[in-house]
Formats: structure tokens, sequence, C-alpha cells
């Protein structure tokens, strides 16, 4: 007795069975008539290398569909490839101060007490989202020169000139004390990043530190005037 095995109408293959139960078939396309009609996948439902197709081996260097190699991160500009990497390394280091910043900025907007409560927890509110929205504007600039920015908190430690906070309960004068410390260190910080700039003619990254750079020294104006002591005359 034999099996008739239909890849398609047109095509048969036979296979030899030599008595015994009958096979069981999971699928077929019709019921079996004269033999068992068995449903064998189309080749375009298997996709197969060239390699294997001819019983060799597939190549280990043949990259899985859509992943992402490290050149197709290096997105086209005219600034020279040396003046890249120290403006990306600049403006990183940039990003990781602020990402500090943000985060020491909040913690005392969470955790201020004391009778001026109301005025310290809304000023920290506003500069943390003032520090916070001025990340996405650095690291997209470094993605834009076609280098790499930050990936995870590790790294942005390892970056960053600042310290972080975790003392459970700080005065408010102290809070103010250390933004006011962390907010000059980062105005240094953006004023060297700008020379970079400069030095590597890229206007557009210079341009948006001068913005920065104002917002800096605002934020230093207010925790300057907030930390002062008051006299009888109220200055």
């Amino acid at each position: 007795m034999e099996i008739d095995v239909f890849r398609a109408p047109s095509k048969q293959i036979r296979v030899g069975w030599n008595g015994g139960s009958p096979p069981t078939l999971n699928e077929h396309r019709t019921p079996p008539s004269d033999g068992a009609v068995l449903n064998r996948p189309h080749e375009k439902d298997c996709p197969m290398d060239k390699t294997e197709a001819h019983g060799g081996r597939k190549s280990s260097r043949a990259s899985a569909p859509g992943m992402t190699t490290a050149e197709d991160l290096t997105t086209p500009t005219d600034i020279k490839a040396r003046n890249v990497r120290s403006v990306a390394d600049a403006l990183n280091q940039l990003a990781a101060d602020a990402f500090v910043l943000y985060l020491k900025t909040k913690n005392f907007h969470w955790h201020v007490s004391g009778p001026h409560f109301r005025s310290y927890h809304l000023l920290f509110d506003d500069q943390a989202d003032q520090v916070f929205a001025s990340i996405d504007v650095l690291t997209e600039r470094v993605r834009k020169l076609g280098a790499v920015t930050l990936h995870s908190f590790g790294e942005v430690l390892k970056l960053t000139s600042l310290s972080e906070s975790s003392a459970r309960v700080v005065s408010p004068e102290q809070m103010v004390k250390e933004l006011l410390a962390d907010n000059q260190a980062v105005l240094k910080a953006l004023r060297e990043a700008h020379k970079v700039c400069d030095d590597a003619e890229d206007v557009a990254s210079a341009s948006l530190l001068e913005n920065f750079i104002d917002e800096t020294e605002r934020r230093i104006w207010f925790l300057f005037e907030t930390s002062r002591d008051a006299g009888p005359d109220g200055h």
C-alpha cells in the first residue's frame, strides 16, 4: 500500500509504507481517496537560508532582521569627527548633571517642611521643571550630531560632577544652600561646554547652551535671595 503525499495539486511525492497500522494524519486538505493525503507546508511558509537549503551551515555573521548596529546611529553631520566627540562629551556631562540636579530639587520639593513651606515647595517645583526640560534638549542634540547619549542611571552617576542627596531630613535653609552651590557648578560647566562648542564651530549647540546659561543664572538669583537672612528692613 502507498500514501500519495501532495505538495500542490500538480505534483506528487510517493512515500512507501510497508504494512502495519495506517499512520495518523493530523491535518489534510481533502479527505483521503485511494490513499492518505498529507498537507505539507509550502516553502514560502518556511523561509530558509540558501546555505541551509543546500545542506550547508548558516553564517553566524548574519544579523537578525531589524537589528540596529552602531553604524545606524551615526547621523550625518558636517562637523569633524573629533569635534563631534568633544561636543558630545560636554553635552552628555551637562545632561547627567541635569538628571542629578532635577532629582535633588524634586526631592527637596517633596520633603521641605516648616513655616515657609509653600514658598519653598513652589520654588523648588518650578526649578525642577525647568531643569528637567533641558535634559531632552541636550540629549537629542547629541543624537543630532551622530553621537550616543545617556543609557542608564549608572552612566549618569559616572558622568555627573554633582553629588546626590540621600539624607532623610534636611532643613529648608540647607536645601537652598545645596541647590545654590549645585546650580553654580552647573553654570560653570555650561560656560566650559559653550567654549567647546565654539571651538568646534557648532553654532547650534552653543546657541542652546546660551539659553540654559540664562535659565541657570535666574535659578541662582532666586536661590541666593531666598538664602539671605532678613534684617529689620526685610533685607
